[in-house]
């Protein structure tokens, strides 16, 4: 299923880590412009730090990086801010964006000295476009073909040195050619609450929202480890404080908020308390196919396995096996049922 289906699909989950069409400019306040501004992942800027150092002692664009993880984690902040600290120029775009060979073509001639070009999506990028890239990414030359059957000849273009920042969810999906032009590769993980609530007191310090730190906590044990979710439960939790209570974020007023959005201790929404029922009632906890479960939940494998499933494997609610997928213990004592044993729960 194309992702921009998995997104329609994700668009109304309060705690998808998906990108709403209303959070682009929100973010964007939010965004941290430097290193020493960028909360979490410490050993991912410790790594760049490092790189950016090398970099701009010797005068050299950076080795071309590859950010991979889950969505939401900052890998588009990430990209900002190596623009920032090596001082130089930014271009975006996305792999499904650039359809022809002189789309690509154009971008790349048009990059100024040790600029950053980043690319989201990397794994959509269509094959023939992929091939135009080894030789920019390796030589910084780009080799056009003019002309068709014997009169074809082949152009070589020279690009000046520039930074390749790809962005990716699926990591696997990238091929092996292009994957060995990355110097640098980067895995973000998923946050801890401690690093979310900081993330959160930051926010609302630039929003000019009143929250106590209970209540920043509070948000942050229900963000799913991602700061894109944390900061999207704020601006709720905002809003419901404004109409119903004092105007300030307090840990009563974030449960409130919170239980009328329908987001439980973990995280969770009706979604995710669903598949983990689906598969403790129906199928005695697993293991269960993913084509089943699917048909199950009437919904499709690759939103499951790509967008549902990720958050409850990681906080251990859901294991992956050969067989299939397996409610583990610490899903069946959050709903209250005996472990192994099925529940009239529905």
């Amino acid at each position: 299923m194309p992702a921009s289906d998995e997104k329609a699909l994700s668009k109304d989950r309060l705690v998808s880590a998906v990108r709403a069409e209303d959070d682009a400019s929100f973010e964007l306040k939010l965004r941290p412009r430097y290193l020493r501004e960028f909360i979490g992942q410490k050993k991912v800027k410790e790594n760049l730090s490092v790189a950016v150092e090398a970099a701009k002692s010797r005068g050299e664009a950076l080795d071309h990086v590859l950010l991979y993880g889950p969505p939401g984690l900052g890998k588009t902040t990430l990209a900002t801010i190596i623009a920032n600290e090596l001082g130089v120029g930014y271009t975006q775009s996305a792999g499904p964006a650039i359809q022809i060979k002189g789309d690509l073509t154009a971008i790349l001639t048009n990059l100024s000295d040790r600029q950053v070009f980043f690319l989201d999506e990397v794994h959509r990028l269509q094959p023939a476009l992929e091939e135009i890239l080894y030789s920019a990414l390796e030589d910084y030359k780009l080799d056009i073909i003019i002309g068709q059957g014997p009169s074809a000849r082949t152009h070589t273009i020279d690009v000046k040195p520039f930074t390749f920042v790809a962005a990716t969810t699926r990591a696997g999906l990238i091929s092996a050619p292009l994957r060995s032009r990355f110097g640098i590769l980067l895995r973000l993980e998923f946050y801890t609450d401690e690093d979310l609530k900081f993330i959160i007191e930051r926010s609302a310090e630039i929003l000019g929202v009143s929250i106590d730190e209970k209540g920043a906590a509070e948000l942050a044990g229900r963000a799913r480890g991602t700061p894109r979710i944390a900061n999207r439960l704020l601006r709720r939790v905002r809003d419901f404080a404004q109409v119903r209570g004092q105007g300030r974020i307090d840990q009563a007023t974030a449960q409130a908020a919170l239980e009328m959005l329908e987001v439980d201790k973990h995280g969770f929404d009706e979604i995710d308390r669903r598949l983990l029922l689906t598969i403790i009632q129906k199928y005695n906890g697993g293991p269960v196919g993913l084509g089943t479960l699917a048909a199950a939940l009437a919904e499709e494998q690759e939103a499951l396995e790509e967008i549902y499933e990720p958050f409850l494997i990681q906080i251990g609610f859901l294991d992956r096996t050969p067989r299939g997928r397996v409610a583990t213990k610490l899903a069946y004592d959050h709903f209250g049922v005996q472990y192994g044993r099925q529940s009239g729960l529905f």
